[in-house]
């Protein structure tokens, strides 16, 4: 077992995502409108026995598509005040907005920033992390995580990650089918890690 860490961040999944202070614990839109979302919280807090935080980001494809929205300066204040809503709702702790900027300091200490161009999604694959949150930041990985699959029924896994891997690949594009990467390494037992990315298995992800 690895020395555990002091702040999880619940973060989005875009690849131009990168935390400098904070252990990043991904999904699409930080969460916003995923089905299953709260059900996996749950079981997150259990296995990290920690608090999480939780932080928008600017520019985020997933929260336009899914609030059906035209430019980004209306996608950065939704997303400002949906995750911080959503925060509230979840028990979890708001801490603001990585922006395309140098690394900025959050509430509690949490920093980082935007890193892909602006309006550019250059990543070619997506990594599940399995061992408790981002270990490798690789701007050429979309994240998604799947630290808390094998303690959750197979449909709620389901309902999970497959919109997100769904979304991530329709931003690719149909001529680049993303490859998969799994990060294992973290704060979890190696045992529950190599049991999480069985369940991926299950769903067709290896």
């Amino acid at each position: 077992m690895l020395n555990r860490v002091s702040k999880y961040v619940i973060t989005c999944g875009d690849e131009g995502v990168q935390l400098n202070e904070g252990q990043r614990i991904a999904f699409a839109g930080a969460g916003l409108k995923l089905p299953g979302f709260a059900q996996a919280v749950k079981i997150l807090k259990k296995l990290l026995k920690a608090d999480l935080h939780i932080a928008a980001n600017q520019e985020n494809a997933w929260v336009k598509e899914k609030f059906q929205l035209s430019r980004w300066e209306e996608v950065d204040a939704t997303m400002q005040q949906q995750v911080e809503a959503l925060a509230d709702k979840q028990d979890l702790k708001y801490v603001g907005l990585l922006p395309f900027a140098d690394p900025k300091e959050l509430i509690d200490g949490v920093k980082g920033h935007m890193v892909r161009p602006k309006e550019i999604h250059i990543a070619t694959g997506i990594s599940f992390t399995l061992g408790g949150g981002e270990k490798t930041y690789n701007l050429g990985f979309y994240q998604i995580s799947a630290d808390w699959v094998s303690k959750a029924p197979l449909d709620l896994v389901k309902k999970v990650i497959t919109p997100q891997v769904e979304f991530y690949q329709q931003l690719a594009g149909k001529k680049r089918q993303l490859k998969y990467d799994f990060q294992t390494k973290g704060v979890l037992d190696e045992d529950l890690a190599k049991a999480n990315k069985v369940v991926l298995a299950k769903l067709g992800i290896k």
